[in-house]
């Protein structure tokens, strides 16, 4: 239960790592201590459940991934978009779950376009990696013919209704630059300033 308690959301091989045999498990979750949220996750039965639970459980499932796109968006509360999968940015190579518990929506990228502008919250006691409220609309941009170009703007125009500052506007400038995108941004920068 302390590992449970600790972790928040605990794998399986993080109860092996304590010494704890998966028969306790089992068993754990047959009387209702632990709850089984996936495969091979677990939560304690009746802990507090956050909004942004299904966040946690993709980075259990896969921590070098970052959660970004809508995801991101729905998290930072820049869109009305709901999505019904968690985007997660992952590298070329990376492992992809299969069958997760958690509908996932995977991206690829490289270099500083995956590593750039990252934040850590914490969820359900898992540190989350999900890219920043800029670079998040950044990578928008760039992923457009996925998500769609009206959604992109969306997202701009929250971002720069929520956050006023110019050092915001040269942050999103940075990301733009990174994610190779500032042609295609500058116009709707320039149209929602005015």
């Amino acid at each position: 239960m302390e590992v449970a308690r600790e972790r928040g959301i605990a794998r399986g091989r993080d109860f092996d790592a304590a010494g704890v045999p998966r028969v306790y498990l089992q068993r754990l979750r047959d009387e209702g201590v632990l709850q089984q949220v996936g495969r091979g996750l677990y939560k304690l039965a009746g802990a507090e459940v956050a909004t942004a639970t299904s966040l946690a459980e993709a980075t259990r499932l896969q921590p070098k991934g970052v959660v970004g796109l809508l995801s991101a968006l729905q998290f930072h509360n820049l869109t009305t978009q709901n999505p019904h999968a968690v985007w997660m940015l992952l590298g070329p190579r990376d492992w992809a779950p299969t069958n997760p518990s958690v509908a996932l929506r995977i991206v690829r990228a490289s270099g500083d376009a995956q590593t750039a502008g990252i934040e850590t919250h914490v969820i359900d006691g898992v540190p989350v990696r999900i890219t920043s409220p800029e670079k998040t609309v950044a990578d928008c941009f760039k992923y457009r013919n996925k998500i769609g170009l009206d959604v992109a703007i969306e997202a701009l125009r929250d971002l720069m209704k929520s956050r006023t500052s110019r050092s915001n506007l040269d942050e999103l400038w940075r990301y733009a630059e990174i994610d190779r995108v500032q042609r295609v941004i500058r116009p709707y920068i320039e149209a929602i300033i005015g």
